[in-house]
């Protein structure tokens, strides 16, 4: 199951070493070595799977309910005034590290961090054009 050239399989091999701060029989969450924000940490099913649509249901649940741990202990010990999570699929999305991962990153007023584009209201008749194609009608 895993791949010899993923950082995150060679990090649950021992290979590469880390800081973890939560583990159960599915999912292991460790400090992130280029955290956005302090307190950064990245969990991860300890099945690989590149992405969201190659990991099973069932396996997505367990670690979606590790995910919520890790930033319930985020929240605990670190007492940020908001928390992100952010998950990625395909490069032109950021991923970077191709066995699916999930980043818990605590916010803080005044960090640094912002959106990368701020939102804008959508087209007349876009939305209902864009949820046909999503639907499968068009």
């Amino acid at each position: 199951m895993a791949d010899e050239g993923c950082i995150f399989c060679r990090v649950l091999a021992g290979d590469i070493p880390s800081e973890k701060v939560y583990e159960d029989e599915h999912a292991v969450a460790v400090m992130d070595i280029n955290p956005w924000t302090r307190g950064h940490a990245v969990v991860f099913p300890r099945k690989h799977a590149a992405n969201l649509f190659e990991i099973e249901d069932e396996e997505l649940e367990r670690v979606a309910l590790a995910v919520k741990r890790v930033a319930a202990k985020v929240r605990e010990g670190l007492d940020p005034d908001g928390v992100n999570l952010l998950q990625s699929n395909g490069r032109a999305a950021w991923q970077t590290i191709f066995h699916l991962h999930f980043h818990v990153i605590p916010r803080y007023d005044g960090d640094p961090l912002e959106l990368p584009i701020r939102p804008t209201p959508a087209e007349p008749g876009e939305l209902a054009e864009v949820a046909k194609e999503i639907r499968g009608g068009g």
